[in-house]
């Protein structure tokens, strides 16, 4: 005989199922085509994808949320709301009260329990009813958000529902970088760009999963970024560029405001004052620090070596130390990058004895010391990090003293380079770089340094043949997108035949965004049925 108790609970539950039937049978179905969540146009590659050929709909039933606890996995939520919205015009909750006609959900967790314990790993589930994104940091979050945003249809499915509905293919995604350090370096000293165009390419550097941004703040051709103990710095030497324009200088506010812009983007980035040569910005701003034995003058070519600081003389390491310790209060960054390349007037001991002290000083306030390879040829210790771009003996020296590299060969990964004998900008005394040649090379065992030493890659844009935003994004793009590849993607996974296919299909994202890509004839392009304009009016 059942008791009165057990009478109420069976009740209770007949109402609680005859409840979910009905919800069951309200929920709307949608007929999604077959989905191949491998085929997606991802980039950079992830480690592992399995599809399961079904689809989540992304529409104005779609909610996101996440842990209010978790240290920055909010921030991270609103970052892909934002996107969605930018992409969709969906206006996504986040964390809000989920309404009786939600349907689908979009998690975002903290989570310790990942296949990779790295700290950008991240996992990504996707099923019918729910986008589950787990990391252990709000770093590997948001370079899950990244990919989230890559398998989002570029367009909505208008045969699913009388309303928009933009697809996503189910399946698993499991993903961690094979670098710690993925950058760009922009050279805002031969041309400056202006704060707005920063933030651009930082966008897009975001997209790919770019970690690291390196600007170049100080040349021969301009000095970029105020230093409130030495106005003239920026009065004088940030009066000029190459071919004679007005130049220009961040101010201390504008540079804090990059920063923290990055920040949100996850990206760190690293300021560089180049000495003791690439200095005559600064040597005529102040001559006390010349050295090269000749009146400095603003310079506005592109000759390189012809100058340098008096590295002998103790108010030029008194000038550093105000110069180290501005910048690197307004970097959270654990780097500071202090050039060391082609002084070619600087006499051997005297670049040595340089180097040395300024290695001090770096590391007195707080930071770790990157320079180009030259930095290896003196007496620093193991902590700085030599940036490869030319010398195979001074990378070995590097080697040699425990350093860590930073993989940046000019014959492969100088943006700046041509494409070919056609391109409308960049150089060539390094090499000319194809799309294909910027992608088929292997960091991991470029020139014999062990993968062990390697600290990553870092694709450098220098400015001497480019003046504005659309002339960058020529020169960077495509290439930047396969220097995320190489750098996020083990070599056993990248490809160039699948590559260049998802790189075609990169155009209608690169078109949203309004980017000015060079259209290298050997990827055939899947341009947007969209223009820019008629993107922007709607």
């Amino acid at each position: 005989m059942i008791s009165h108790l057990n009478r109420s609970f069976v009740l209770l539950l007949g109402i609680i199922l005859i409840l979910s039937c009905e919800k069951e049978k309200n929920k709307r179905v949608l007929q999604f085509p077959k989905t191949d969540l491998a085929a997606q146009n991802m980039i950079p590659k992830p480690l592992k994808v399995i599809t399961t050929e079904g689809g989540f709909a992304l529409d104005q039933f779609t909610a996101i949320h996440t842990s209010e606890t978790a240290t920055g996995f909010i921030d991270v939520a609103g970052f892909l709301a934002e996107k969605i919205q930018a992409k969709t015009k969906l206006d996504l909750s986040v964390n809000g009260t989920p309404s009786e006609n939600q349907e689908g959900v979009i998690y975002i967790h903290r989570s310790d329990s990942l296949e990779h314990d790295a700290p950008e790993a991240y996992q990504l589930y996707v099923t019918p009813d729910s986008v589950i994104l787990n990391s252990n940091t709000p770093e590997g979050a948001f370079r899950g958000v990244q990919t989230l945003r890559q398998i989002i249809s570029e367009v909505p499915n208008d045969t699913l529902a009388e309303y928009p509905v933009w697809t996503i293919p189910t399946g698993k995604i499991v993903d961690s970088p094979s670098f710690e350090y993925r950058g760009s370096m922009l050279d805002v000293a031969r041309h400056f760009f202006s704060v707005e165009d920063v933030k651009k390419y930082i966008d897009l550097l975001a997209y790919y999963k770019y970690n690291v941004l390196h600007l170049h703040l100080s040349d021969d051709q301009g000095w970029r970024i105020e230093i409130k103990s030495w106005p003239k710095l920026t009065e004088v030497g940030g009066s000029t560029e190459v071919g004679g324009e007005a130049g220009g200088f961040y101010t201390q506010e504008d540079y804090k405001d990059l920063v923290a812009y990055a920040a949100k983007h996850h990206i760190t980035i690293v300021p560089e004052i180049d000495m003791p040569g690439h200095t005559n910005a600064a040597s005529v701003s102040y001559p006390f620090l010349n050295g090269n034995g000749k009146t400095p003058e603003l310079y506005e070519g592109m000759r390189v070596g012809f100058s340098t600081f008096d590295t002998r003389k103790d108010t030029v390491y008194a000038f550093i130390d105000d110069v180290v310790g501005e910048i690197a209060a307004l970097s959270p960054g654990p780097y500071f990058h202090i050039g060391g390349d082609e002084s070619h007037v600087t006499k051997k001991s005297d670049y040595i004895h340089f180097v040395e002290k300024v290695e001090k000083i770096v590391q007195k306030h707080g930071k770790r010391m990157i320079g180009w390879d030259e930095i290896a040829t003196a007496g620093i210790d193991s902590t700085a990090i030599s940036q490869f771009w030319a010398s195979k003996e001074n990378a070995q020296l590097a080697l040699d003293k425990g350093m860590k590299i930073i993989m940046s060969p000019a014959k492969k990964a100088y943006l700046d380079m041509q494409y070919d004998t056609l391109s409308k900008h960049g150089l060539h005394w390094a090499a000319y770089i194809p799309t294909d040649s910027a992608y088929i090379w292997t960091p991991e065992e470029y020139e014999g340094i062990p993968m062990e030493h390697i600290l990553g890659l870092e694709a450098p844009l220098w400015s001497e043949t480019i003046s504005n935003i659309d002339e960058l994004e020529y020169l960077a793009f495509p290439r930047a997108i396969g220097y995320a590849e190489l750098s996020w993607t083990p070599k056993e996974n990248r490809d160039w035949e699948n590559y260049k296919v998802r790189l075609a299909n990169q155009a209608p994202f690169l078109d949203r965004m309004n980017v000015k890509y060079y259209p290298s004839p050997l990827i055939d392009w899947k341009k947007s049925k969209f223009t820019y304009e008629e993107i922007k009016k709607d």
